[in-house]
């Protein structure tokens, strides 16, 4: 609900979201009376969760459990920079039926990236199916006369509806309860997410001093 120039973080999401001109209908799914209301008060629209929740997929879960969908995307509320074209690519990994999960990860070289737990890796098979996420650098770059590659995960998350409400009806998993990294449930249940490399950076804002770096960028768009 901070400001970030005339409008606040959550309606600058909303509002670049809805230009994106990607999908039927897009919804802000909260707890808060403040930030419902925000959204509605302008136009948009939002919904009051029923229950409290552990994580964003299951009151989004909830959110969408009643509309007739194919695929549900999850655009986290403090992204006020999002574009079109990394939900573009999301979206457009569902083509193959395989998918059940997509989400996006973006190539990190600086070494206190990769050794920072706060920044989420991941490690892919060929065909770009995560096989792993951690708060640990992965991989482990035992043989240094190998090139190590390394993935940061942006947690832009895409869906098809089954899977989604799936994922609420399993308990926590060991790892996922270890890490404290909800996607991991998706694959001690058998589904790996499709990851999809993005150049696009945004700035989520999870502190004060991310407020400020966003004000910022804002000022020079």
């Amino acid at each position: 609900m901070q400001l970030l120039g005339d409008k606040t973080v959550i309606r600058h999401t909303y509002d670049n979201t809805v230009a994106t001109g990607l999908f039927n209908q897009v919804l802000v799914a909260t707890d808060s009376e403040i930030i419902f209301h925000e959204i509605v008060s302008h136009g948009g629209n939002a919904v009051m969760s029923l229950r409290e929740h552990e994580s964003g997929s299951d009151r989004i879960a909830e959110a969408i459990a009643g509309l007739q969908v194919d695929v549900v995307v999850n655009v986290q509320g403090d992204e006020p920079f999002i574009q079109k074209k990394p939900l573009a690519d999301l979206l457009a990994a569902f083509s193959d039926d395989t998918v059940q999960v997509a989400s996006l990860m973006q190539k990190i070289d600086s070494a206190d990236q990769i050794d920072n737990p706060n920044m989420v890796k991941v490690v892919t098979d060929l065909k770009g199916f995560s096989l792993l996420f951690s708060r640990s650098p992965i991989p482990f770059h035992r043989n240094t006369d190998a090139a190590a590659t390394y993935f940061r995960h942006i947690g832009v998350y895409a869906f098809r509806k089954a899977s989604l409400l799936a994922f609420t009806q399993w308990p926590m998993g060991i790892l996922e309860n270890i890490e404290k990294l909800e996607q991991l449930r998706y694959l001690e249940n058998g589904i790996p997410i499709k990851m999809i490399e993005t150049s696009f950076t945004g700035i989520g804002i999870d502190t004060p001093e991310d407020l400020e770096k966003a004000k910022a960028l804002l000022s020079l768009l």
